[in-house]
Parts: structure tokens; C-alpha cells; sequence
């Protein structure tokens, strides 16, 4: 009997300290986070500013590295971190755009195929048109809507990405058809800051970190934001759509971190703890407060049920608008 209990015990430290050492993950050589889009930009400084609070906080134990991977509208990044299946060492930085290069049919690559480790932060979507512009509210533009869908100009980064759902969802709320929208795509925030700028397109659709310089050096105006409730700082005065008479909040412009497939319980539990503590940080809060963003930090599991709802909203949005390439 004591030979028995002897046994079971040792069958039970044994087994206590297998699971334990299952789980102590941690990275032994360099981390990269992955950045889509070129350096200078918002998704770029979020990254960095996190790459930062997780090194000097000693949240990693291995050095790390940023790498901006532009190209093929984000599908670069995603094609480059997925050559590394079962490596948590590359975090992939992302938003909704990788659902929409899949719907629209640029490429194969599904979400699913990724990890997800953690949601950071939404950024709200903003309506913004030229200081000189006669659009001067929400009320303005549904009116010229109104008369003639075509008479106004949409500046923005890509057909059927956040910024064009946003903005298709505001027109559908104003009693307009959102597939009569006049849209002009450019390769990225700074090509459209340009265009409305110089009177090209009328209204330019983005996030608000985007336009923040412009409106604030009081060469633009913005007209109204995607979201339940004002927004703080600079924006203080920018009316909701809804206050604006256009009852949506748009589509969330998320931003989250991702990670390579076949990432094992182990490897995701390290990212998120050690992602919880970098989103805690005073540091990291005062920077999204100053930057007037949302944080909205949900880990692995929470975050990857998120989004499975946004895909679907965005699915049955771009269905309505006739813009999915089966």
C-alpha cells in the first residue's frame, strides 16, 4: 500500500511539474514585430511605444526589433509572418484591412490563419474636409448627398477597408444608397491628406490621429466621428455622426497584435501576460489618452472571438454594398 502511494505520488509531482514546465514559454532569441505599413505612421508608433514598455519593463527577456514590411496592402507582412508557423517570436501588427483584401478577393489569406494575441486599442474614424471647404457639418453633407450621391468626392485608402465601411454605413444611415458613393482610393493617409487638401476629393475618410496635425494647424475641419461618444483633447468640439443626424457608429477601427499559426498554449499564455502588463502601464495609457485613442485591450482568446463579429459585420456590409469577390 505504501508502495502504491509512493507511486501515485511521484506520478503526481511528476505530472505537476511537466504542465509547469509546458508553460514557461519565453523567448530565447530576437523578437520582431511586424508593422504592415511604413515607419512615421500610427501603426508604427503604437508598435514602437509597446516594443519599448515591454523591454524596459524587462517584460521580455530577449532583445527585439521593429520591422516595417510595406507592400501589397498589409499582405506582405501577413505572407512574411506566416513563414514562421509554431514561432511566437514574430508579432504580426494588424487591423480590419485583412479582412477586407480577403472579401475583395486581393488575396487567399484568411485571418484565421493567424493567432491572435492581443487587441490594443480603436482608433476612430473621421470625417474631415478642407478649412475653405463649404461642407461645414454632417447636416451639409446629407444634404448634397441628398441631391446628387455623385456631386461628393470619399478620399480613402482602399475600397471596402474600415474607413469606406465606416463612411458607406454613414451614407446608408442618411437614407442614401451607399453603392452610388463617389470613391477615389490612395495608397495611404498621407496621399489623401493631399488630395483634400489641394480640393481634390471633397471629404477624406481616416482615422483621427491622421488628420489630428492638420486640423489642429487649422487647415482642415473635421466634420464628425464614428463613435458612441465624443472623443477628448483636440477633438473635444467634433460632434458625434450621431449628434450630427446620422444614427451609426460606423465600423471599430481595431488594432491588434497577431501572431504566426500553430502558436502552442504555452507561447500564446507569455504574450498574454506579458502583453497584459505593457497595456497596464502608465506610460501606455497616457500615450493613448494623449493620442485621443480608445484602449480596449482584450487577450488571446477574448480578442479572437472578436473577430469573428467584426468579420461577419464587415461581411454582410460589403455584401450589401456588392463589393465581395467570391
Amino acid at each position: 500500500m505504501r508502495n502504491s502511494m509512493r507511486f501515485v505520488a511521484a506520478a503526481v509531482a511528476l505530472s505537476c511539474a511537466t504542465a509547469a514546465w509546458a508553460q514557461a514559454w519565453r523567448p530565447d532569441k530576437t523578437v520582431e514585430f511586424v508593422i504592415p505599413t511604413g515607419a512615421g505612421g500610427n501603426n508604427d508608433k503604437l508598435t514602437r511605444l509597446a516594443q519599448k514598455i515591454l523591454q524596459d519593463r524587462k517584460l521580455l527577456p530577449s532583445p527585439s526589433v521593429v520591422l516595417n514590411r510595406p507592400g501589397g496592402n498589409q499582405t506582405l507582412a501577413v505572407i512574411y509572418t506566416l513563414q514562421h508557423p509554431g514561432d511566437a517570436h514574430y508579432v504580426l501588427f494588424l487591423n480590419p484591412t485583412i479582412f477586407a483584401n480577403e472579401l475583395n478577393g486581393i488575396t487567399k489569406l484568411r485571418y484565421t490563419e493567424l493567432t491572435p494575441l492581443a487587441l490594443l486599442v480603436i482608433e476612430n474614424t473621421v470625417l474631415t474636409v478642407r478649412a475653405e471647404s463649404p461642407i461645414k457639418s454632417m447636416a451639409d453633407l446629407v444634404a448634397r448627398l441628398k441631391a446628387d450621391p455623385e456631386s461628393v468626392s470619399f478620399g480613402m485608402p482602399a475600397r471596402g477597408g474600415q474607413p469606406h465601411l465606416t463612411a458607406a454605413a454613414a451614407v446608408r444611415a442618411a437614407g442614401v444608397d451607399p453603392r452610388k458613393m463617389k470613391v477615389v482610393v490612395f495608397k495611404g493617409s498621407g496621399e489623401t491628406t493631399t488630395a483634400v487638401l489641394g480640393g481634390h476629393v471633397d471629404v477624406m475618410v481616416s482615422s483621427s490621429g491622421s488628420v489630428r496635425g492638420i486640423m489642429e494647424g487649422g487647415q482642415a475641419r473635421v466634420i464628425g466621428v464614428a463613435a458612441a461618444q465624443r472623443m477628448g483633447g483636440s477633438f473635444a468640439n467634433v460632434p458625434t455622426f450621431r449628434e450630427g443626424g446620422v444614427d451609426t457608429v460606423g465600423m471599430p477601427a481595431w488594432r491588434g497584435f497577431l501572431g504566426a499559426q500553430k502558436l502552442t498554449p504555452a507561447q500564446v499564455a507569455f504574450w498574454d501576460e506579458a502583453l497584459s502588463a505593457m497595456a497596464d502601464s502608465a506610460e501606455w495609457k497616457k500615450n493613448l489618452e494623449d493620442g485621443n485613442l480608445t484602449q480596449q485591450y482584450l487577450k488571446s482568446r477574448e480578442f479572437g472571438r472578436y473577430l469573428d463579429a467584426e468579420y461577419a459585420s464587415t461581411k454582410a456590409i460589403m455584401a450589401e454594398l456588392g463589393i465581395i469577390k467570391q
